[in-house]
């Protein structure tokens, strides 16, 4: 009898942590590697947010939480989806956990039995389908195409919903492409899951600020309120507030969900990080002026990466609406044969030979269910950007 539990042999390990641990590693050798596989703002935490935490510090809010949160930041998180989003939650309807991954897992470990369906559009953040495979459920990938800037259309949807899907995943804008989806593609989205009264909505909302160009964010819920009570919304202060480290996600739906992740967070984590909650509260409800300068930089780095990948031999790189990444095709460098005399037999090549050749990591896409492409964060500084994007153009000239 095995001593690990069988639901082990259904997870893979993900690749963005691995690439980044790969990157890591090699620094250590003496190696040097321009990381771009990270999904982290390199900006530092504004400072009235780190301001909050140090005075929660000072008032002694160093004790156990609520397990759905502190009140304050509880009503934070409905004002901030009535505000920005028009939902009329009440703080009642919201949790608040360690990070948005544990809101996603929590969700599914509370509603998924044997059996159940998931759908997730490809690409998708490396993490989706192996939740789903934990908490016992069948992740269906459903493929979108480059040529429609990777987002789901709605024939697709209708042809993967059948009577056992429970979810259908959304994260817009998406983690690794970076698509966002408009009012109207959203709209033909929704139209389609009105026809599908037990499909639920999982709107991965966390790069909801950060879109470019004029682009105007909308969840489903707010596309169409008939879904009102068939979704969790679930957004964090991780990517936008530049707070990956204080680890705080949250989240509102319809109350039987709620309750059940209270259930299950309780004998879990219980309630998240005291300080960090606090430091929550001042992000979602004090100054919101470092957003526009981090939408303006990271605008700029992804009109920098665009054109430069562009310029590289055998890449093809779609200009994303949002996020901070992009997902260049690297299909014409298949069957290409490196300076070293390496074949280019897939995208996991490409990637291993890049970071060989040139130290720049960056993250297949077959490991986001779509290839062959690769993932780069534009996540870094426009220095550093310029020197990887003339590491991959060398390597690209390179491939005979």
């Amino acid at each position: 009898m095995s001593f690990l539990a069988a639901a082990l042999s259904r997870v893979k390990p993900s690749a963005t942590i691995a690439a980044t641990q790969k990157a890591r590693d090699l620094k250590a050798q003496g190696r040097e590697v321009i990381s771009l596989s990270v999904g982290e703002p390199d900006f530092d935490t504004p400072r009235h947010i780190c301001d909050a935490a140090k005075a929660a510090i000072d008032r002694g809010e160093t004790r156990y939480t609520p397990v759905l949160g502190i009140p304050e930041l509880r009503a934070a998180v409905a004002k901030k989806f009535k505000r920005e989003n028009g939902l009329d939650y009440r703080a009642s309807d919201t949790i608040v956990a360690t990070g948005g991954k544990h809101i996603l897992f929590n969700a599914f470990l509370a509603t998924l039995n044997p059996g159940d369906e998931v759908i997730v559009p490809a690409p998708y953040w490396v993490s989706y389908p192996e939740m789903v495979a934990i908490c016992g459920g069948t992740a269906v990938p459903v493929e979108t195409q480059m040529e429609q800037g990777f987002k789901l259309q709605p024939e697709a949807l209708e042809r993967a919903i059948t009577p056992k899907t429970k979810w259908l995943v959304l994260n817009s804008p998406s983690n690794p492409s970076g698509a966002a989806y408009s009012r109207d593609e959203m709209k033909k989205v929704t139209d389609v899951l009105m026809r599908h009264p037990q499909v639920h909505v999982l709107t991965d909302d966390i790069y909801e600020h950060l879109v470019y160009g004029g682009f105007k964010f909308v969840t489903p819920a707010e596309v169409e309120p008939g879904l009102f009570e068939r979704t969790l919304t679930m957004n964090g202060v991780s990517k936008a507030y530049a707070m990956t480290g204080w680890r705080i996600g949250y989240a509102a739906g319809p109350a039987p969900l709620i309750k059940a992740m209270d259930l299950l967070q309780g004998q879990q984590t219980s309630g998240a990080c005291s300080i960090a909650q606090w430091a929550a509260v001042a992000a979602l409800e004090g100054p919101q002026d470092h957003l526009a300068s981090f939408r303006k930089a990271f605008e700029e780095r992804r009109d920098l990466v665009v054109s430069m990948l562009n310029q590289a031999a055998h890449l093809n790189c779609p200009t994303p609406e949002g996020a901070f990444y992009v997902f260049p095709s690297c299909a014409a460098a298949i069957g290409k044969t490196t300076a070293a005399g390496k074949q280019i037999a897939s995208d996991a090549d490409f990637v291993a030979e890049l970071l060989e050749a040139e130290g720049v990591a960056v993250v297949q896409g077959s490991a986001f269910g779509t290839g062959p492409n690769f993932r780069v964060s534009y996540a870094a500084s426009t220095e550093l950007l310029e020197r990887a994007c003339a590491k991959i153009q060398r390597f690209c000239a390179s491939l005979r």
